[in-house]
């Protein structure tokens, strides 16, 4: 939640200005005006018009409550640990407030009492963010039943979004989380089937909603607070529901860390949902679904259930062989069920083929000796192996006793060997430049394999480049998956980790033709951030391809994608659609694309050029093989 506590207390800190001084500018006739009260110099007088004030709110009808709780809200988000709000029973008037907006529907809508609920249960989870006092003081005062209440949906997502923020802080520490005990079978399954389909819905009742006037008026004020048009809207509707799904995600977290409630989290569809809840690039700071994983992966029974989903064991091995922030969750996934005799036989044939090109992975993610580790993970039964695994796995794990024999006879190496060796692996390395560059690819690789068997392993950089290499000849000969794997040890081998650009580059296209977008964004993410920090870098041209590749990629992974395809019309329908193409449908659809590319510049790029997004995006196939070329070599 570090983003979103970041990003609101610069927001609300900004909204402060006009309200503190409303009262100061102009005579007040109202003798119970908060703003008057808040000027109040004498403070055991100010204080009891407070209390006073926070009692008769939610009994009087009044215009200026809005206001009020917005102010409330700012001062709680920019000075959550100040008791004096608390102190004079704050959390009785909020809980007082939601109750009345979901009891009374004719004055929720009459005025603008429909902002109320929200901003009451904002204020709730703005003071109980740090403070467990704050937060055993909001329980007392009851302000759990009615935040279930918004959490059931009994207004909107907007409300939702709020309400689970406020039980997950609540939830987050041991003094409150008996209160939420009493409801935990319904505040799980609520809160699965909100992080399952919080993206439909904040899609279906905001952002598919082409025609503005269509939106309610104060969903569209509460994410722009009045400023911008349907663009800012949506981008501010992707990052709440991107922060719905992940404040839902740790609320679950806070029941799963405890062991509670497994049998609900651990269900089939629902690991199967989280392998697909990313956090999105506008939360990340957020381990989101995999985050999840990981905490089920220190219970046995959570264990068990992931090791026998197939999908959700692939989609941990991609995320730890990718440069996303979260690759170390991926490989801890992995080492736990291997650790675990009863899951160990289920998933080593996939995780050995993943982990066996981390093996010479040193840090990551702030952790040392991390190859070892995963080796250590491989063989930990080698002597007293119960089944064997596949022929596939079995040669990975050949590769991994291969590698610790080559370091023992390598201690034992004397200078004039490795001498020799280093001269002749680079006889070979240039034989086969000059193969690729002749258009002999496959004789190319030969030649890089060749080297690469020579080359001792503490010449890690003209290892990186042999396998970058190699790896670029796989993706000629349309050999992605292989392609992938020579790419992660050529980056494993880097220094940092996942810093070599030729490799990234290279990978991200592998990626892209296996068809994972998410794996693809983050390498060309990378590979255009690593090219930025060069040294030798002044005025950086990011090349075309690299920015066609973020394009097309932040397309596939928009947050809404899936929950656009879902509620699309049915393949009859999007034929004819084809046949009568709708002039104005296909206006907004260019339109976003625009949007996509104005975000790659402005948000990545920053100042450096990006000369060939002009260019057309039909440029044939020797084109692109052409440019190819161009990044092969050391």
């Amino acid at each position: 939640m570090e983003y979103y506590n970041k990003t609101e207390k610069a927001r609300a800190s900004s909204d402060t200005t006009d309200t503190a001084h409303l009262c100061s500018k102009q005579i007040c006739t109202n003798p119970h005006c908060f703003f008057c009260i808040m000027n109040e110099h004498e403070a055991l007088l100010r204080r009891a018009k407070i209390s006073n004030c926070f009692k008769k709110m939610p009994l009087v009808d009044s215009q200026e409550n809005v206001i009020v709780l917005s102010g409330l809200w700012n001062i709680a988000m920019t000075h959550p640990d100040d008791p004096e709000f608390p102190s004079l029973g704050i959390f009785e008037c909020m809980k007082n407030l939601i109750q009345r907006g979901i009891n009374d529907r004719e004055w929720l809508l009459r005025d603008q009492n429909m902002y109320i609920p929200y901003y009451a249960a904002h204020i709730v989870g703005s003071y109980t963010m740090n403070s467990t006092k704050f937060a055993e003081k909001a329980v007392q005062s009851g302000v759990i039943p009615p935040l279930l209440e918004l959490l059931r949906g009994k207004i909107s997502w907007v409300e939702q979004r709020v309400a689970v923020r406020a039980l997950g802080h609540l939830a987050s520490y041991e003094a409150t989380f008996e209160a939420l005990k009493e409801f935990e079978e319904e505040v799980v399954e609520l809160t699965m089937h909100l992080a399952s389909t919080c993206l439909e819905v904040v899609y279906k009742a905001f952002v598919g909603i082409k025609d503005k006037s269509k939106r309610l008026a104060y969903h569209s004020d509460l994410l722009t607070r009045g400023v911008g048009g349907m663009e800012i809207e949506n981008r501010k509707a992707e990052e709440w529901a991107s922060q719905l799904q992940c404040w839902s995600l740790h609320l679950l977290n806070c029941f799963a860390y405890k062991e509670r409630s497994l049998s609900l989290i651990c269900r089939p569809e629902f690991l199967k949902d989280l392998c697909s809840m990313l956090g999105g690039l506008v939360n990340d700071t957020s381990p989101a679904g995999f985050g999840l994983i990981r905490i089920l992966c220190y219970s046995k029974l959570g264990r068990k259930r992931v090791a026998e989903m197939r999908e959700v064991v692939v989609s941990l091995c991609n995320l730890s062989r990718s440069s996303d922030d979260w690759q170390y969750i991926g490989i801890d996934c992995l080492l736990l069920l291997l650790k675990d005799p009863d899951t160990r036989y289920k998933v080593i044939d996939i995780a050995s083929l993943f982990l066996v090109d981390l093996a010479e992975l040193r840090s990551l993610g702030g952790r040392s000796n991390m190859g070892e580790a995963i080796i250590n993970g491989l063989l930990s039964d080698h002597k007293e192996r119960r089944l064997k695994p596949n022929k596939t796995a079995q040669s990975a794990l050949r590769e991994i006793w291969a590698l610790i024999d080559t370091r023992k006879r390598e201690k034992m190496m004397n200078d004039e060997e490795f001498e020799e060796r280093r001269v002749l692996l680079n006889l070979i390395k240039q034989q086969g430049n000059q193969c690729f560059w002749s258009g002999e690819v496959e004789e190319a690789l030969i030649k890089y394999s060749e080297a690469l068997g020579l080359c001792p392993l503490k010449l890690r950089k003209d290892r990186i480049v042999l396998y970058s290499n190699r790896a670029q000849c796989h993706l000629l000969l349309r050999d992605p998956d292989a392609a992938v794997r020579d790419t992660t040890r050529a980056l494993c081998l880097s220094t940092p980790a996942n810093s070599h650009k030729k490799s990234l580059w290279r990978r991200s296209q592998a990626y892209d033709m296996k068809g994972l977008a998410k794996e693809s964004l983050m390498d060309c993410i990378m590979f255009i951030n690593c090219s930025i920090k060069s040294k030798s870098a002044k005025h950086v041209k990011i090349p075309y391809h690299a920015a066609r590749m973020i394009t097309k990629q932040m397309d596939a992974m928009w947050i809404f994608s899936n929950a656009q395809s879902k509620l699309s019309r049915s393949p009859s329908e999007l034929y004819h659609d084809n046949e009568n193409k709708n002039s104005e449908n296909h206006q907004i659809e260019i339109a976003r694309m625009q949007e996509q590319k104005q975000r790659v510049t402005s948000g990545w790029f920053c100042d450096h050029t990006i000369t060939a997004f002009s260019a057309s995006l039909n440029s044939n196939y020797l084109q692109f093989q052409h440019s190819i070329l161009l990044l092969h070599g050391p």
